[in-house]
């Protein structure tokens, strides 16, 4: 089977706005802002700004797990960003991230606040400021940031790659969805011959596995593009263990429902996050339940 009709490509390529899919207006092929939009700042040093994707809601995990934890420090303010309304695009947001992705992080705990964007970089950023969730034994320290930088790499392809031409592209065309169903099988199968051997992926719970689930145990829980029969995801029975494991912590609930603005269950939904008791008390249920 052959997709058609055939594409030519020009010889020197234009931009049209219109033919991105779903998702076309959360991307340009120009940097820098397109509106001047402050960014709010709440009242806890760790300022986020956010989404409830796979790359935010692995900051979000994180900052719950360090609560849990006992680090009082990592109190923080989470702001919601709509990447589908431009917001990324505002000035304040690109002073924060240049990239205009989220998550972006400010923390202001120090006279010159320090900004960190890309959500790998702000995994690692908040487990070394707190040491915590990153081991210190320096072959299992080198072993989980392999597996951080792993996921760096290969979610990508999952999600700009399959979860693209699977569930969001315009058209349905054969060859890019083979080609990015059989490297998420295979980057599923990688995970799975490691977890048959390790409870988690380098000696206890840490941000390789936040990063890693974010992205991949969704995926195999069925919260990603529908896919988990098509990529037959109850075979890799390791994979599905570790990934309920993680599930079933407090914190990652809590994680998943921050900055979230979109799903039919709106419990799950908790716009903007500045302190605990939000959780009982702001999510979007509660909000739509007060409007009578």
């Amino acid at each position: 089977m052959t997709d058609t009709p055939e594409y030519t490509p020009p010889k020197v390529w234009t931009w049209d706005a219109e033919s991105g899919g779903k998702f076309a207006s959360i991307n340009r092929p120009i940097a820098g802002p397109t509106s001047e939009k402050e960014l709010p700042v709440g009242k806890h040093p760790l300022q986020l700004y956010s989404l409830a994707t796979p790359n935010g809601v692995k900051v979000t995990m994180m900052l719950e797990e360090l609560l849990a934890a006992g680090h009082t420090g990592a109190e923080y303010d989470a702001w919601i960003i709509n990447i589908g309304e431009g917001d990324q695009f505002g000035s304040g947001f690109v002073d924060v991230n240049p990239n205009s992705k989220i998550p972006a992080l400010m923390d202001h705990s120090s006279d010159a606040p320090q900004r960190v964007f890309e959500s790998g970089s702000i995994l690692l950023y908040l487990a070394e400021k707190f040491g915590a969730f990153l081991p210190t034994d320096p072959a299992q320290r080198t072993e989980a940031l392999s597996w951080l930088f792993w996921q760096m790499g290969s979610a990508p392809y999952l999600g700009g790659g399959f979860g693209h031409f699977y569930a969001y592209a315009p058209e349905k065309f054969e060859y890019p969805i083979n080609r990015f169903a059989m490297e998420t099988k295979r980057q599923l199968d990688v995970m799975d011959r490691h977890l048959a051997e390790n409870e988690y992926f380098s000696g206890d719970y840490s941000i390789a596995d936040m990063a890693i689930w974010a992205w991949y145990g969704q995926l195999v829980l069925g919260r990603l593009y529908s896919a988990a029969e098509f990529l037959d995801v109850a075979s890799y029975k390791n994979v599905l263990r570790w990934a309920e494991a993680i599930d079933a912590r407090p914190a990652t609930t809590r994680g998943r429902m921050v900055n979230r603005a979109f799903g039919d269950d709106l419990s799950m939904q908790l716009h903007e996050r500045h302190d605990a008791s939000d959780f009982d008390t702001k999510t979007q249920d509660k909000i739509e339940a007060a409007k009578g």
